[in-house]
């Protein structure tokens, strides 16, 4: 069975939205099914996507886990994001949280070196 996740993140602003997004996920949308939303595939069957939604954006939080949670971080820098918050887990589970312009919450997390 194929699973396909589209995860969806409302947004105040769009245009400003889609620049910081573009920064964060390292490139330019997957594809925009309409002149309000734009789409990153993460990986196959993967999904994030911003939406035109005055009034309701700051309200999504999602968390992505990586296989290499410090180059992640450290190409994310290089764009010019840094990280709202850093949290370690028991176990070691470490996860790295950005917000956006709405506040939206965006985490990366990874395992412990």
């Amino acid at each position: 069975m194929t699973v396909d996740l589209f995860a969806g993140i409302p947004v105040n602003d769009y245009e400003a939205a889609l620049t910081w997004y573009e920064r964060l996920l390292g490139g330019p949308a997957t594809f925009c099914p309409n002149d309000k939303e734009a789409v990153w595939e993460l990986a196959e069957h993967r999904y994030v996507y911003i939406e035109h939604r005055p009034g309701r954006g700051g309200h999504a939080l999602h968390t992505v886990f990586v296989d290499d949670l410090d180059t992640r971080v450290a190409q994310i820098a290089g764009r010019g994001l840094r990280p709202t918050d850093r949290e370690t887990y028991a176990g070691g589970v470490r996860k790295v949280t950005y917000r956006d312009p709405d506040g939206n919450e965006i985490g990366f997390g990874g395992a412990a070196l």
